[in-house]
């Protein structure tokens, strides 16, 4: 008989981990290869504690239950984890680490499982144990595996090769510069465990993972331009053969375990970030030389290829046709109040679904009305359901994934008939003033992230205000909405990637008055070099690569500079000039009123 209840999934556990003479074990929303987005057989938090977020992790003890959330998911958490069971901390003031310092006794055996974990995250723990006298224990098979009766398998979906008209380069190509890498730090192999890395480098999408089109596998890189693509039997072709050719080896995926206790005597780079202690305990073993390297696959898979940039462009040509459409449609039916945002969404991906190039949608659509749109990554559901109100804020948050590109778009707007307050609009055009801002920022070769944050926060901090996000990160190319290294955000210390030309980020500043509404207007942008007359540095700047209407209810013309009304019109005539030609009659005649020019 199935466990329904996640107090009977509590108790089975427990029942596990003393069987295994363990008096606790850490779940994570994790899998082998760290990804954000995880297949559904990986999917062990969610179904231990009916937690839907996608950043969290849980402790499970004899006696105790505790979910660590950040700031994003405080009230999320308390709704869909049941708190008679289970105690709530928030990250960063408290991680599992700092509990364990306080909580554990000194005969805790904490298990973890080393597939699903980094090397420094277990240190970390095991540190924290040490000093109360306990013990971290890796695992050899995963408990909550053990206990989850209808565990759904590894998808077997096909891996598909992709055209190299949609990359712009060969395997070949890239696992040559990759060969070349290893070969100047003396290197015999890299590791890559990343699956949007392993995607880029051999040119091949899957369907394996929802919203990021990514096959299950492993792979090692050698010096010599070899590699061994380790990926489920079932999930191989002959096209697949053919596209990969003679210089990858296709291997189990269960032979990659094997092969790393056969690398010993060799050198070795495997990125600390995205590889998990299992593949570092296993080299160790084996007596290879380890060296902690940044995936070299994450830079170059970053700076987009000119058909990747041209593949971008016509994505988001087709998504803003899409997006108008569904704007059209919820300022006509959303003032009726029948509207929902589930009824809002399912709209939408529909609207995308009108093309053949669709394959998903990049995310879960963010569909949220009224005071569900302050909630930054809101996910509706039955439960939470509102219908769109008269007069009203409504924010939409969503993507899809295209053949030859990966969208991301949000926009606020007011559901009528009424004029909006002063407040709201106030807030929408100081997000606004903010996103216009980075959209027409001028910057130096070296410039980073953190040093263009402010720029779209400004004008919210001049009214005491803020928002609790990053303001950019990057894009993928057919591949994950969510990249590295680049992004825009408040300091994150050293290791901050410098802009370069050809990558992709989000600009997305927001405001969020909680119980009441959420504002973000969010475009995507490409950075590119631009030439200065009698410049001295060498210059970049954005691209704007997003292109649907700005709600112009909103917009308090008043507080905007001539600059941004010249770019706020520009841009509108820009998406007339490119979704106009896409539609007719009367959404054809919606998109001209809304890209009028506004004036002061």
């Amino acid at each position: 008989m199935l466990m329904q209840t996640h107090e009977a999934r509590l108790h089975a556990l427990r029942e596990e981990l003393k069987r295994r003479d363990l008096t606790g074990f850490v779940i994570p929303i994790s899998d082998e290869h760290m990804s954000e987005y995880v297949g559904e057989y990986a999917k062990r938090l969610a179904w231990l504690t009916g937690f839907g977020g996608s950043a969290g992790i849980a402790l499970v003890t004899l006696d105790r239950a505790v979910m660590f959330v950040d700031g994003r998911y405080t009230l999320q958490v308390r709704d869909q984890v049941d708190g008679k069971f289970w105690d709530y901390e928030s990250i960063p003031d408290t991680s599992p680490a700092d509990w364990l310092r306080k909580n554990a006794t000194a005969d805790a055996r904490i298990g973890f499982d080393p597939w699903l974990h980094s090397r420094g995250w277990a240190k970390g723990m095991a540190a924290a144990l040490e000093k109360k006298g306990g013990e971290l224990v890796a695992v050899d098979t995963n408990p909550v595996d053990s206990v989850w009766e209808d565990q759904p398998a590894p998808s077997c979906a096909p891996a598909r090769p992709h055209d190299e008209a949609y990359t712009g380069r060969s395997s070949a190509d890239k696992r040559g510069a990759i060969a070349e890498w290893l070969k100047e730090n003396e290197y015999d192999a890299a590791v890559i465990t990343a699956l949007d890395s392993i995607a880029w480098l051999f040119n091949i999408r899957g369907s394996d993972v929802s919203r990021t089109p990514v096959a299950l596998s492993f792979a090692i890189v050698r010096s010599d331009g070899t590699a061994d693509l380790f990926i489920a039997p079932d999930k191989v072709t002959p096209e697949l053969i053919a596209h990969l050719g003679n210089a990858v080896s296709v291997r189990d995926r269960d032979a990659f375990e094997d092969e790393l206790a056969a690398m010993g005597g060799t050198t070795v780079a495997v990125d600390p970030d995205r590889s998990v202690a299992a593949i570092f305990r296993a080299l160790d073993d084996a007596g290879a030389t380890v060296k902690e390297e940044r995936d070299p696959v994450v830079l170059p898979k970053a700076i987009k290829t000119d058909a990747e940039q041209a593949g971008h462009r016509a994505a988001q040509a087709r998504d803003g046709a899409a997006i108008a459409k569904f704007l059209h449609f919820v300022e006509t039916e959303g003032p009726k109040g029948e509207l929902t945002e589930l009824a809002a969404s399912d709209r939408l991906e529909a609207f995308r679904a009108e093309s053949d190039k669709l394959t998903d949608l990049s995310f879960d659509t963010i569909s949220g009305a009224g005071p569900n749109g302050a909630v930054v990554h809101y996910r509706v559901s039955e439960e939470t359901n509102r219908t769109l109100e008269p007069n009203s804020v409504y924010l939409v948050d969503s993507g899809g994934q295209y053949y030859d590109g990966t969208t991301d778009i949000t926009r606020t707007v007011w559901v009528g008939p009424d004029a909006p307050g002063a407040e709201v609009k106030d807030r929408f055009t100081r997000v606004l003033k903010g996103h216009i801002a980075l959209a027409m920022a001028i910057f130096p070769k070296g410039t980073v992230g953190s040093q263009l944050d402010t720029l779209a926060r400004q004008f919210l901090w001049q009214a005491g205000i803020d928002y609790a996000h990053g303001t950019g990160h990057g894009v993928g190319a057919y591949l994950g909405v969510h990249e590295g290294p680049q992004n825009v955000g408040k300091s994150r210390g050293t290791k901050e990637q410098a802009l370069l030309p050809g990558m992709i980020l989000s600009n997305e500043p927001g405001y969020y008055k909680a119980g009441e509404y959420g504002i973000r207007i969010e475009n995507l942008v490409l950075v590119h070099n631009v030439e200065i007359a009698g410049a001295e540095l060498e210059s970049m700047g954005f691209e704007t690569l997003t292109f649907a209407p700005i709600d112009r209810r909103l917009t308090d013309v008043a507080m905007l500079t001539a600059a941004e009304l010249e770019w706020l019109n520009a841009y509108h005539a820009k998406v007339l000039e490119v979704v106009g030609p896409q539609l007719e009659g009367e959404r054809l005649e919606w998109l001209k009123a809304q890209c009028a020019p506004l004036s002061a």
